[in-house]
């Protein structure tokens, strides 16, 4: 029994679908009957390098203006799918999964066309295009929230985590990761990150932040995304134990650090809430319209998050240092995001899929 699951770009999208491949293959499935779909972006190295096969196609997102660009999308998007379609005849797969983004689209149609069942998978609290339109034809359709709007039809199951996330142990885990950032274990840690591609907006305004900090003794370990070498040169000068890291796999690790999380408000909120992390979040005000800004105010208003407008990053220092110096205001956040995990999804989406191939 084979399956294909259609996940490309961001880590956002990439990473919970691996979560699924992987919950899979603890089921019983062989991982080379689990075929991966994208691009040639992140999804390019993070399948192969996990073991599935991984079928690249052609991939062009729809711009929001109004370009000359789009005229040849409708070609992209037919060649793909005849492309897709192939393979998935070819391979006897029994159930496809979309996450969300532009390889969503061809693949759900060439499915379709194919005659095997759809289901799609939303991370955020607004669904995008691509999932709306092939939502409209899918046997099931998961949502990550317990509302997601534009997409009514979604089962709240929560975002897909990997397992080392979704068996996340703070207490076991932290030792170890403080030894290897190098991070000492009486210190508040800060932790910052923006998502695979890191987010300039708050990595200026962590700078900004630390070069004026007279707030409590705080440490910092940041996942500034690559090509970011004003970081670094900014840690290397400071008074702060300030760990800069393009970005690491092993997530667990880093949460495992931390006491405290500024990050931009994507599918990473699940991992926040699956582990428990108090977190200032920053809405960036891109991608599917206000998909971000719904995201963080789910946490806030759960209890597990404090929000910072992008346009009032001032605001940052002080949130920050209110949040470092007061303990016990960060172990009731954590509480109220355990109280909204979901960190079972993978499993539940996978289990999912087993029934759809076999009905």
């Amino acid at each position: 029994m084979s399956f294909a699951i259609a996940a490309a770009g961001t880590g956002g999208h990439v990473y919970p679908g691996l979560a699924v491949g992987e919950a899979l293959v603890d089921l019983g499935v062989p991982r080379e009957d689990i075929l991966y779909i994208g691009g040639r972006r992140l999804e390019a190295d993070v399948y192969p390098a996990a073991g599935f096969p991984f079928l690249s196609v052609e991939l062009r997102g729809l711009s929001r203006q109004l370009t000359v660009r789009n005229l040849g999308i409708p070609r992209v998007v037919l060649a793909a799918v005849r492309v897709i379609r192939t393979e998935l005849v070819a391979r006897r797969v029994r159930a496809l999964l979309g996450m969300g983004g532009y390889v969503t689209v061809p693949a759900g149609l060439a499915a379709r066309r194919a005659g095997i069942p759809v289901a799609v998978a939303e991370q955020n609290a607004e669904a995008g295009l691509a999932n709306r339109i092939v939502s409209r034809f899918a046997t099931r359709v998961f949502g990550s929230f317990p509302t997601t709007h534009r997409l009514p039809r979604a089962e709240w199951v929560g975002n897909p985590i990997r397992r080392s996330l979704a068996d996340f142990d703070r207490d076991r885990l932290r030792p170890d990761a403080l030894r290897r950032f190098g991070l000492e274990p009486d210190v508040p840690v800060l932790g910052v990150f923006g998502g695979s591609l890191g987010a300039g907006v708050i990595n200026r305004a962590v700078m900004a932040m630390l070069e004026t900090w007279d707030g409590p003794a705080i440490q910092v370990l940041h996942l500034a995304g690559q090509g970011h070498d004003e970081v670094a040169a900014a840690a290397s000068v400071s008074p702060h134990r300030w760990v800069v890291l393009d970005f690491i796999t092993e997530m667990e690790a880093f949460f495992a650090a931390c006491d405290l999380v500024v990050a931009r408000a994507g599918g990473s909120v699940a991992e926040l809430t699956a582990t428990a992390t108090p977190a200032v979040l920053v809405p960036g005000g891109f991608g599917s319209g206000r998909h971000q800004d719904l995201n963080a105010a789910a946490l806030r208003d759960a209890g597990a998050a404090v929000v910072v407008a992008e346009d009032r990053i001032g605001e940052l220092p002080a949130v920050v240092k209110s949040l470092i110096g007061d303990p016990q205001a960060r172990r009731r956040m954590a509480e109220a995001a355990t109280k909204i995990a979901k960190p079972d999804a993978a499993m539940v989406i996978a289990r999912a899929m087993i029934e759809m191939a076999s009905a």
